[in-house]
């Protein structure tokens, strides 16, 4: 079972979706029982990442989700997800993050042409080897929806690349821990096959 963590965030039930259009038992929970004895969890979200984090410190799943990391068994952030994984953001500069992942969540440049969110579809530049991209190909397209974007400190950590005024880190993976920040459940066909991949692994 994956447990999809519930802290008041949006975009969270398409996630639950999405899972179940793939065979896959999935459940909206904050109870430390049930997301601690998950074979894997999801943090979704869509929002500003100081709100976000006080939700998640509030319903004590700061804690749950440190536990959870720490057994060893697969983790995912998506969107939001994904920034609050890192210690601080451009957006909500007094509050502080989760801190797993080592980087910066930094505002997307302004840029001729390009409308601040980046709303729509982009291509990626996938690194080979990563899991979350087995038999994705070079080059495809998935959905953002995002002002704000990571700059990884490890370049090791880089699973997929994008670029949107600016060369963004779209998706990480270090040991048991992977993000996307991009919406894989809204991204057709590659995206289900990006988190039928996190399901096998």
């Amino acid at each position: 079972m994956i447990s999809i963590l519930d802290y008041d965030a949006g975009n969270i039930k398409s996630v639950e979706k999405a899972l179940e259009y793939l065979g896959e038992k999935a459940l909206i929970t904050r109870d430390k029982d049930v997301i601690l004895s998950s074979d894997k969890v999801i943090l979704p979200g869509v929002g500003a990442f100081g709100d976000a984090m006080g939700k998640i410190r509030e319903y004590g799943l700061d804690k749950v989700i440190y536990d959870f990391v720490d057994s060893g068994k697969p983790f995912l952030g998506i969107c939001l997800g994904l920034q609050l994984l890192y210690k601080t953001s451009e957006e909500s500069p007094e509050a502080t993050g989760l801190g797993i992942l080592d980087g910066e969540i930094l505002r997307i440049p302004d840029a001729p042409g390009l409308k601040i969110p980046q709303i729509g579809w982009n291509s990626l530049s996938i690194t080979p080897g990563s899991k979350l991209f087995k038999d994705v190909p070079e080059n495809s397209y998935v959905y953002f929806v995002h002002s704000y974007y990571l700059k990884s400190r490890d370049i090791k950590d880089v699973a997929a690349t994008t670029d949107y005024s600016v060369n963004i880190h779209a998706s990480v993976e270090r040991d048991n821990v992977f993000a996307c920040q991009f919406h894989p459940e809204k991204s057709s066909s590659v995206g289900l096959q990006i988190l039928k991949n996190f399901i096998e692994l």
